[in-house]
């Protein structure tokens, strides 16, 4: 095991497009970090970087003690999981688990050793004189992550390994990762887009966007604080949602001028009271999450919406409403929801909105 360290890393390709721009920032040794984004943010080819499949650009990547930069992949005592599982279809899944420590020219006692360990760490060993062909899309990936485990290299490099397999099969994968990186306590880089796969496993998580990283910290501190308007509407599932227009300031009160009659009566506190306030005749955003709105009697500070689409998911229900030219979402209970077409009225959480000014989008 070690720590990742990367110092200003960048990768420029020849045609001057930047892959990622400047990524600094340390893996601590044994921690399971994330890199998430959407596609074409750079996470893949940060991880490619430190895997050595992508060369640096500029800047210093540090695995333990040892820059690697200009070191061959197979020098930097790494494993990789790819998006596709890349087995070989002819040999068993022993062989495919043993066929990396052969080439390193280990003894065959060894090789049956170490895959047997793995095996056993990912309930292989009835499917081990088996082929890939006769094996589901679940067991085919635990294959790829033996054939990692089986290594023992210091750092493990996850490239989206779960993109292929079905809503039921991910879920049962995240599982398994998270409890095998709690039993071997080894240094793991996870790629994904998938913001709930981030939210499950990271201990930590880098959120990127076009080369950059945008925030790094805990997925609950992530969720809690977002640093700009794109962390805030990426992680979280629904979204979060998403108000604008002018501040006002009326009878002794702020307020958010949403539509024509709408209007979001703000509660700011402390030194955020005073950050609102500089934004009396100027737009300001403000974020609410789906489960800090809720439905409510017609009142001086609530909200009328008009209910657009009614999406029940068994144990809550998505409730897309239409208000003052803002999309939101309500997370409900899944009993006595209104129809589509009705209006309705929303109360709101006023301590627990975000602040983003209009043109930066950055937090306040």
């Amino acid at each position: 095991m070690a720590k990742v360290t990367l110092q200003h890393l960048r990768k420029v390709y020849p045609n001057g497009y930047v892959g990622v721009a400047d990524a600094s920032f340390e893996i601590a040794d044994g921690e399971l970090l994330v890199l998430v984004g959407p596609s074409g943010c750079g996470k893949s080819t940060l991880l490619r970087m430190i895997a050595g499949l992508e060369t640096i650009s500029d800047g210093e990547l540090r695995i333990g003690e040892r820059r690697v930069n200009d070191m061959p992949p197979k020098d930097r005592d790494i494993a990789m999981v790819f998006q596709s599982y890349a087995l070989y279809p002819h040999m068993t899944v022993a062989e495919n688990l043993g066929f990396g420590l052969k080439l390193r020219g280990m003894s065959k006692a060894d090789v049956a050793r170490q895959v047997g360990e793995a095996a056993a760490m990912l309930e292989l060993e009835p499917l081990l004189e088996r082929k890939p062909a006769a094996l589901s899309g679940g067991q085919r990936q635990r294959v790829a992550l033996g054939r990692a485990l089986v290594r023992k290299a210091q750092v493990f490099l996850l490239d989206e390994p779960l993109s292929n397999l079905d809503a039921k099969l991910r879920m049962t994968m995240r599982v398994e990762i998270a409890r095998l990186h709690r039993q071997l306590g080894t240094t793991m880089i996870y790629v994904t887009h998938d913001q709930v796969e981030a939210m499950t496993l990271g201990q930590r998580i880098v959120v990127m966007k076009d080369g950059k990283i945008q925030q790094i910290d805990t997925p609950m501190a992530l969720y809690e604080r977002p640093i700009n308007l794109f962390v805030a509407t990426f992680l979280g599932s629904p979204k979060m949602n998403i108000l604008w227009g002018p501040v006002l300031e009326r009878d002794g009160g702020l307020h958010l001028r949403i539509g024509e009659g709408v209007e979001l009566r703000l509660r700011p506190q402390g030194e955020m009271l005073e950050k609102v306030r500089a934004y009396i005749g100027r737009e300001l955003m403000i974020g609410l999450r789906p489960e800090d709105m809720h439905l409510a009697e017609a009142g001086p500070d609530t909200l009328p919406a008009k209910v657009e689409v009614v999406e029940p998911v068994g144990n809550e229900a998505f409730l897309n409403l239409g208000c003052g030219g803002c999309d939101l979402v309500l997370r409900l209970p899944p009993f006595h929801l209104p129809a589509p077409g009705e209006t309705v009225h929303l109360s709101y959480a006023a301590e627990r909105m975000h602040f983003f000014d209009r043109q930066s989008e950055l937090r306040l």
